[in-house]
């Protein structure tokens, strides 16, 4: 097609009824296989440059469509929303994801080994990729109609002749919590599930398509930490994104910023292990899975947090610059990591290398390697190694076996530096089932990973029970048991946890989820630091907790939920209460608000306090590109208790960006164990950033 259909959120072009129709979409929830309750159409039209996406969804009640959120790459599970899946190589194993919601805003990302985001589960993609396209839409007396455009350098795609995409679409349908899909429908699959996605043929004399983004940054800012006197920098940077090939993007970096990520919320830790706080640095994120080596639980063999940021304070580490290859080779994907880190405060110069290769085998199968070289200014501990091999084998669609064996190196060759482990996991509509056994060795330390314990012996078994049945309002009921049994490696009590679990999954995504018993065995080895001067001694601790949760229906502006966890707690109690609510009133303005109020009654010196956690968030969007965040939090356990975060974006052209940013309090959240001491700083910064594209 010569012609550039029109982009203004409607169908009225002649041109989009020229197209091929896509129509025939069926029920993932709460239905499966059976047809959508509301009409959905896509067309699709392209050039020589771009493919655009015509798409109109249906609906009998018009003034029920749920669009709230204008803020780009913000999640939109509580709007209508559309997605599209495009397997650009046809390799069957993974895709870009573009969405939308009825108003026009964007999220997008990448699923990887048909994978979403690592560590939520049930998300179809992950967000960490951010491309350049556009979309409009529109609501409409018979729905919404929305226009995408996505440009073939977006999908670095250079082929030009007997064009093979894999494709899928999915429609969310809030106030019913329906989802709806082309193909891949069934429950245990879904919009990840790339190999079962459907074809799109016919497209030929297409353009050059490779990917060339340039983007350089200006950051002047104030910047005050405690103790220290402030300073005025004035500084840059510059970001270069080149497709080398239609399956390899190589990304560079210099003197990179992360002053206009997102905040952490401030946590309080009650365990004695390392608090898991996802990734959210932009560099870092785009194709982060394709690095990932899942351990067990939240381990990682890979935690890009370790580079650029203090584990203990949470401060920043300079970094010079980094270099980045991902992408896939025939059947084999790789990922290589560079990035060199100077000198700031206790933490010495640092240089990372980081290189992960799979090799897939059948649909969702693969075997892979993964070698991470960290060299240092501490003369302590110059080096750091780690090394692994994993594999992930599907049989049957509902059958995954998981292993791994990994092991670290480091100044003295200390032995017991291995992490051996496999997972047996059944998957269907009415089980899920999970054993595992997995043996850590005392001095296995991956310095740039991610582990909550060593020294242990874990065998872990879980069984849910799934079941839907014709009650009135009720979606899913589940009813979970899990055993852990993890003594050390010489047999020595050291953790043990069974648990009885109730859930309730409503038609309006109202639900429930209580633990009717929650019995732990916990070994300390080291006095505990929970607050301020108290410490929980050396010793065998048992102690029994319950848990009663709810959640409101998600179809509403206002939504709730309440959670409350009490028993004993290390020979003492303690009653956990947590309350969040958030607040839609118009498109433009959202607000949300959490308190967190932790009661402790230990038999200790000073062992009767309470910390109280709470946060409040406003969101104003003056329109899809003009933005303003605020966040106030509160911790009680610091003694300065209060922070506070104040962001205006305007993105004046695609993934070119103005901030204006105000910070008091710590931009990243420790993840340390024991509740160390934080780091205070006042930062004011404005930065600028543009993105040009060949």
């Amino acid at each position: 097609m010569d012609t550039v259909p029109k982009l203004d959120g409607t169908l009225d072009d002649p041109l989009w009824q020229s197209a091929k129709l896509i129509s025939d979409f069926r029920q993932r929830e709460p239905y499966e296989g059976e047809p959508a309750t509301e009409k959905t159409e896509v067309r699709i039209l392209y050039t020589r440059h771009a493919v655009y996406f015509g798409i109109h969804c249906y609906d009998s009640k018009p003034s029920a469509i749920v669009a709230t959120e204008l803020r780009r790459d913000v999640n939109q599970d509580l709007d209508d929303h559309f997605e599209i899946m495009i397997d650009a190589n046809f390799d069957r194993r993974g895709g870009y994801v573009f969405q939308i919601n009825p108003l026009g805003t964007q999220v997008d990302g990448l699923i990887v080994e048909e994978q979403g985001a690592p560590n939520i589960e049930g998300s179809d993609f992950d967000p960490g990729w951010d491309g350049v396209w556009t979309s409009e839409a529109r609501i409409t007396p018979d729905g919404w109609t929305a226009t995408v455009e996505i440009p073939f350098k977006t999908l670095n795609f250079t082929k030009s002749q007997n064009v093979i995409w894999g494709l899928n679409f999915k429609r969310f349908i809030r106030r019913k919590n329906e989802q709806d899909l082309w193909r891949a429908y069934e429950r245990r699959f879904g919009l990840t599930k790339v190999s079962h996605a459907g074809m799109l043929t016919g497209m030929h004399d297409i353009g050059s398509g490779r990917l060339f983004i340039v983007k350089p940054y200006g950051l002047a800012q104030y910047d005050k930490q405690t103790g220290q006197d402030p300073r005025f920098p004035l500084t840059g940077g510059l970001d270069v994104k080149y497709g080398l090939t239609s399956n390899l993007v190589l990304n560079l970096t210099g003197n990179t910023d992360f002053a206009d990520t997102d905040v952490d919320l401030e946590p309080f830790n009650l365990t004695p292990f390392k608090v898991f706080i996802p990734e959210k640095r932009p560099f870092f994120l785009e194709n982060a899975g394709v690095f990932s080596f899942d351990i067990g639980d939240q381990d990682q063999l890979f935690f890009s947090r370790n580079i650029g940021i203090d584990p203990t304070t949470g401060q920043q580490v300079p970094i010079n610059g980094g270099a980045k290859l991902t992408g896939t080779i025939g059947r084999t994907e790789i990922g290589i990591l560079e990035v060199d880190t100077r000198s700031s405060g206790p933490n010495p110069y640092a240089n990372y290398g980081i290189v992960r290769v799979k090799q897939s085998l059948w649909a969702g199968s693969y075997i892979g390697v993964m070698g991470i070289d960290k060299r240092s200014g501490n003369v302590a501990d110059p080096f750091n190694q780690t090394g692994g091999v994993d594999t992930r084998l599907v049989f049957l669609k509902d059958w995954f076996v998981d292993a791994h064996i990994a092991g670290t190196r480091s100044p003295g060759d200390p032995s017991g530096a291995s992490d051996v482990g496999a997972t047996l996991n059944y998957r269907s509509n009415w089980l899920d089932g999970i054993v595992e056994r997995r043996k850590i060795g005392p001095n296995f330390n991956p310095e740039v990973g991610f582990i909550e314990r060593t020294d242990s012996n874990e065998t872990y078994g879980d069984l849910t029970f799934k079941m839907r049945p014709e009650i009135r309002g009720v979606r899913e009921l589940q009813f979970e048991g899990f055993l852990l049994h993890a003594p050390d490696t010489e047999g020595r009590v050291s953790t043990q946890e069974w648990q009885n679990t109730f859930r309730a999954e409503f038609n309006n995504g109202a639900y429930t989820d209580d633990d009717i018993v929650d019995v732990f065995t916990q070994r300390i080895t080291a006095p505990f630091h929970i607050y301020k001067n108290v410490f929980i001694p050396v010793g065998v601790y048992n102690f029994t907790r319950h848990q009663l949760t709810y959640g409101s229906g998600q179809d509403r502006r206002f939504t709730y939920n309440f959670f409350e966890r009490f028993g004993s707690y290390y020979n003492g109690t303690l009653n956990e209460l947590r309350i969040r609510a958030n607040y839609r009133p118009t498109t433009k303005l959202s607000v949300s608000f959490s308190e967190t109020w932790d009661r402790f009654r230990l038999p200790l010196p000073n062992g009767n306090f309470s910390v109280v956690l709470a946060s409040l968030q406003g969101n104003y969007s003056f329109n899809r590109f003009l933005t303003f965040t605020s966040l106030l939090q509160m911790d009680t356990s610091n003694t300065q208790a209060v922070s506070a975060n104040l962001r205006l974006r305007y993105n004046y052209r695609p993934d070119s960006d103005l901030y204006v940013i105000y910070n008091v309090g710590t931009q990243f959240a420790s993840i340390a164990p024991a509740n160390p001491p934080q780091v205070r700083e006042t930062r004011f910064a404005i930065k600028w950033t543009y993105s040009w594209q060949q």
